[in-house]
């Protein structure tokens, strides 16, 4: 059944659209343990061979010191890796007649149980059926900016690009547009400090733990030439491609955990030393890295 414009939907259906409306928009789960016996499995002697494999592959110049940017990179490609995977998994569900393609309809009956038809240039009065219109106008714009081949549907590379877009590089336009539209209030093409933060503040004027952790995020993780606000290179390390700043932010606290000598870099005797950090963080995917076939790396 076709839904127009003018169709009343439940808070309920506006809530579940909202959703699967973002449910791509982050590929990782920050704190997902590997749940499985595949790691606890191995022998000590076997765990530690897998960990200097992996350690191998991170140490970029090979001088056996891991720095913030080479760990960075690498949970990038964790990343990067998740997302293939996870897409290539759910694809079957969505290519609902098998013909290797997911076409807008097979979405919208998979995710929303219902096609929907409506009308981009029409404002409606109800503030919930307007978000929705909102939403959908949105969720089909990066379903079409995914779609680069020019035939209907997304084949399993479009489909990973429109369910994963902050992993997928030709999505980048997308995404600063997409960012700019939610946060960019004076339409200058900046985001300064306020908009990232937004209008939240206490009642008594004092600021939260929460904003002050997030200027800290904004001053050092992403405002690099230090302007008060981010320009689009910036903004891409925030939100895309390949959420830098999310991995940026793990390799560091990584190495505040685990140099014990204060360098700035994780030596491999600190990572044999602090193993458990080492095998329960995005470094190894939560030991998913330590048994899966090195050459899918």
């Amino acid at each position: 059944m076709a839904t127009t414009g003018r169709m009343k939907y439940s808070s309920l259906t506006i809530a579940l659209f909202v959703m699967h409306c973002t449910f791509g928009q982050s590929s990782h789960n920050k704190g997902q343990h590997y749940e499985g016996d595949e790691i606890n499995k191995l022998r000590p002697s076997e765990q530690r061979d897998k960990m200097m494999e992996v350690l191998k592959k991170i140490d970029i110049d090979s001088n056996k010191q891991l720095n913030s940017e080479e760990i960075t990179l690498w949970i990038q490609h964790v990343y990067r890796k998740y997302a293939f995977v996870d897409a290539k998994e759910r694809f079957p569900s969505f290519d609902t007649n098998n013909d290797g393609v997911v076409s807008w309809e097979e979405y919208n009956m998979v995710v929303h149980e219902q096609a929907f038809n409506i009308d981009e240039n029409a404002i409606l009065e109800d503030p919930e059926q307007e978000s929705l219109r909102f939403l959908h106008m949105k969720e089909k714009k990066r379903f079409n900016f995914a779609d680069v081949d020019g035939t209907p549907g997304l084949n399993l590379t479009e489909f990973l690009a429109f369910t994963h877009p902050s992993e997928v590089d030709h999505m980048a336009d997308f995404t600063i547009e997409d960012v700019l539209t939610d946060y960019d209030k004076d339409k200058d093409g900046f985001i300064n400090l306020h908009e990232f933060i937004g209008d939240i503040q206490n009642n008594d004027g004092d600021p939260s733990l929460w904003e002050i952790e997030e200027t800290v995020r904004f001053k050092n993780l992403y405002d690099e030439d230090k302007d008060g606000k981010l320009n689009r290179e910036e903004q891409l390390r925030w939100v895309a491609p390949n959420s830098y700043g999310s991995a940026r932010e793990e390799a560091i606290r990584l190495i505040k955990e685990m140099d014990q000598d204060g360098d700035g870099r994780l030596s491999e005797e600190e990572v044999l030393k602090n193993q458990d950090i080492f095998m329960n963080s995005e470094i190894t995917d939560y030991g998913r890295q330590l048994y899966e076939p090195h050459d899918e790396l």
